[in-house]
Order: structure tokens, then C-alpha cells, then sequence
């Protein structure tokens, strides 16, 4: 156990207290561990299993639900990290599970590849991402797990099992997209493609027109998305189209072009206009209306990895559903429509993206072609009363919540939501029989866990 650290919150009148990215999720775990080793893990989940504790792996916190929250012991996976083994015949790349995302670039650039997809944050773990469902757009490319060709996982009672397609395929295919519920994932293995490029055109375009249109331009597009400031007439568009290394000059942005773009409009101004509008709400249609004007317009290309993601400072909660893809626009309509009936004011802008289906138990995107729609708020705006409303339409459509995002969901109405969602509680009982890895999250939407 040389380097392995378990750390007790301090004294019981200053717990030592966790919170998450956002700063709306909080626990006290009864001690903090930071394992060097998969050995150690093991050591860290035989001990509960014998002791009827729990354990909880963390990532980066970027989760806005409770999925990361205990009160046993939190591990932190960050001395868990780098490239493990790169396989140049299948372009199969195995990673230790805390890896962050946005070291994978330097990681793969020695071989000449890339991860195929990202979302537009990087600072997740890979084990946390995968878990949670993240995902990125294209019509044409499932989430991040997805990409997953093989996983180890300590399970329940301390077991080191290496899983895949043929290997424990049961586990293997409900892990993917585990929610943390079956084992803490030590080792992922992603299937990378070579190395390419990101030809990015950002405008802002009347948004009646990008929704006429919008099926027509996923298919022409390989990466599509749009956000939609409430209040507003306009959709920032945002088109990224493919290309091989060499095949097209690249032209990425200046140091200058992007530290105004990104850092000074997108988030020191935004932080600062969020601010004054949470004080005076009244303000925020017109400032919507500005931040349209000043954002999203612009043309560049560069590596994928510096085009899929953005830097994020300001801090907001989220929430984001899956909808059946035929039925985006029509959900959106009524999105729009209900902010204007109720009168709410929104500063943050709605985020709208598209996904392949995939065959994962509690993917987003099980068993059909997805459309996503992200609502956000501001940290310091209560954003419940919105959330709650939308969630209501989402419903209506056979909306399915963002694993990592804002939902008030049960597993009494999940379940009717995936069919494979009782193999999948059946798959983590076997995995986790003495429930060392339940949380009061996973007891509500996966239902509380009988305990072997």
C-alpha cells in the first residue's frame, strides 16, 4: 500500500465538505481516499463490503446530480491516470479510469490518433464521462461510451473483472454506461480513429429558419449543433465538418481572436452581464438579445479536439433531456412557447444537439436516433421553477434525463423509459450484491438496492 492515502474529514465539529462544479451538490464523506494502484481499490472495496460500508468514486465533480454524493468513503481516481496500452493495428486504446479528457490529445498524438466524438467540455474524467452518458453531437456518432471496447471494474466484492463484448459481455454491455452502480471502473479502453481535423463555421441565423431545416442539416453536416438565447429570434450555429490531416490547410484561430472570443465575451463579460441580470431580471431579454449579436460568428479549422471543446468559467446548473429525434422541433416549440406563457426570464441559452442510437441499457440514446435539448441557469438563479416546467414537456415526448444533469426522476417512471432497465438492476445486483456502491441517488432512480 506504498503512497496509498486515506484521509478522515478532520474533527466532528468541521467535517470536511465536497461539492461539486457547480456548487448545488454536497456530501460529507466519513474519510477520502486517493489509491495509486487498481490493488489498492480492491483493498478500499473489500473492506466496506466486509464492514456493510459504501464507497463512492469520484471524478471531476462536473455531475449537477447527487450521483457522486456519499457519506462513506469518497476515492478520488487522480493518481489513476495516463495511457496504459495502445494497440496500432485496431487504433484500441486503454486508459486508467482518471484520466481527464483534456489530456488525451498529448496522450494520442504520438500514435497519430483521436477520440472520435467529444462533447464540449473536457475536464471529466474518462470513467466519469463514460458513466454518466456524456456525449457530444452528429447524427451520424453515438456518446462517448459508445467508443468504449472494453472496461475493469472493482466490483462489489473487491474483484478486479476485465469485461467486453466477449468477455462478462452481460456486465461489459450495461457498464458502458454504468451510473457508478456496479463497480468503480479502473481501466477503459476506447476505440480511436486517426488523427483529423475540424472545419468550424459559427453563425448567427434566424432561428425559424435553422428549425425548418434542421433534419436536412444534420444530414448534411457531420457535427451540428445550435443554441437558442430565450427571449430572442436567433440561433448561434455552430457546423463542424471532418477532414484528414493535410487535406485542408488549417487556420485556427489566433491567440488574440481567441482570447476575446472565448475567454473575454464567452465568459469574463457573460460571468459579469449574468451577475447584473440575476440582481435584475427584467434586463435579461435585451441582454440575451446583445449576447446574440456579439457571440457566434466566425470561421476556422483546427485539430478536433480544440474545436469540439470550450473553455467554461462561468458556473450554471443544467439540465438536459433526450427526446425521440423526429419530435426535436415540435419539443422546442412548446419549450419556447411555455417560457413566454409563464413569464420567465432566462439568461443562459438553450443548447440543442443530435446523437446516432446506440444498444447501451441506459444510454440516453438506447434504441434511437436522439435529439438533446440543454436548459441551463445561472448558478445564483433558482432555476427549479423552469426546470420542473420543462421537465413536464420533455415528458410528454418520452424525454429521457442526462444521467449527470438536473431531473427529478424516479425509477418508477425510468423504467418505463429503457427496456433493458430491469436487466440492467439485475446485472449491478450480481455486480454489487452487498450494495457498497448505493447512494441516495442511485436508490431513487434505479430503486433502493435489497442487500445479499
Amino acid at each position: 500500500m506504498t503512497g496509498f492515502a486515506l484521509r478522515t474529514p478532520g474533527s466532528p465539529a468541521r467535517p470536511r465538505t465536497w461539492t461539486n462544479w457547480a456548487g448545488d451538490q454536497r456530501c460529507t464523506p466519513s474519510a477520502v481516499a486517493t489509491p495509486a494502484t487498481v490493488g489498492e481499490v480492491a483493498w478500499l472495496v473489500r473492506r466496506a463490503a466486509e464492514s456493510g460500508g459504501t464507497v463512492k468514486a469520484i471524478g471531476a465533480g462536473h455531475s449537477f446530480t447527487g450521483i457522486g454524493l456519499t457519506d462513506g468513503v469518497h476515492v478520488h481516481l487522480d493518481h489513476l491516470a495516463g495511457l496504459q496500452a495502445v494497440d496500432r493495428a485496431t487504433g484500441w486504446v486503454t486508459f486508467a479510469a482518471g484520466t481527464r479528457l483534456r489530456d488525451v490529445p498529448a496522450l494520442l498524438a504520438p500514435y497519430g490518433l483521436a477520440m472520435a466524438n467529444l462533447g464540449d467540455i473536457d475536464s471529466q474524467s474518462i470513467a466519469g464521462a463514460i458513466s454518466t452518458g456524456t456525449h457530444g453531437t452528429g447524427v451520424a456518432f453515438g456518446g462517448i461510451a459508445t467508443q468504449v471496447r472494453a472496461l475493469t471494474l472493482v466490483t462489489g466484492g473487491g474483484d478486479v473483472v476485465h469485461c467486453s463484448a466477449t468477455e462478462h459481455p452481460d456486465l461489459f454491455h450495461a457498464a458502458r454506461v454504468g451510473l457508478g452502480a456496479m463497480g468503480i471502473i479502473v481501466a477503459v479502453t476506447l476505440a480511436c480513429v486517426p488523427a483529423f481535423g475540424l472545419h468550424a463555421v459559427e453563425r448567427p441565423e434566424p432561428l425559424n429558419e435553422v428549425l425548418a431545416g434542421y433534419h436536412d442539416r444534420i444530414r448534411a453536416t457531420d457535427h451540428f449543433e445550435f443554441y437558442w438565447f430565450p427571449h430572442t429570434s436567433t440561433a448561434l450555429t455552430k457546423s463542424n465538418t471532418r477532414y484528414a490531416p493535410g487535406a485542408a490547410p488549417a487556420r485556427p484561430l489566433s491567440p488574440a481572436a481567441r482570447l476575446v472570443d472565448d475567454v473575454l465575451v464567452a465568459n469574463t463579460l457573460y460571468s459579469g452581464l449574468c451577475a447584473a441580470t440575476n440582481r435584475l431580471p427584467a434586463a435579461i431579454p435585451g441582454v440575451n438579445r446583445m449576447a446574440a449579436q456579439l457571440t457566434g460568428n466566425r470561421e476556422f479549422a483546427d485539430a478536433s479536439h480544440r474545436v469540439f471543446t470550450t473553455r467554461r468559467t462561468v458556473r450554471f446548473r443544467e439540465m438536459e433531456y433526450a427526446v425521440p429525434l423526429e419530435v426535436l422541433t415540435e419539443v422546442l416549440a412548446e419549450l419556447r412557447a411555455m417560457i413566454d406563457r409563464r413569464r420567465y426570464t432566462v439568461s443562459f441559452p438553450v443548447e440543442v444537439r443530435c446523437a446516432a442510437a446506440d444498444d447501451i441499457p441506459l444510454s440516453t440514446a438506447n434504441g434511437r436516433k436522439t435529439g438533446y435539448i440543454a436548459i441551463h441557469q445561472y448558478w445564483r438563479t433558482d432555476p427549479f421553477e423552469y426546470f420542473h416546467s420543462a421537465e413536464e414537456i420533455f415528458a410528454e415526448y418520452g424525454g429521457r434525463p442526462h444521467w449527470g444533469k438536473w431531473h427529478f426522476q424516479t425509477s418508477e417512471s425510468l423504467g418505463k423509459l429503457y427496456p433493458e432497465f430491469e436487466k440492467f438492476c439485475s446485472v449491478r445486483h450480481s455486480a454489487d450484491p452487498a450494495g457498497v456502491f448505493r447512494n441516495d441517488y442511485l436508490d431513487r432512480v434505479l430503486a433502493p438496492q435489497a442487500v445479499d
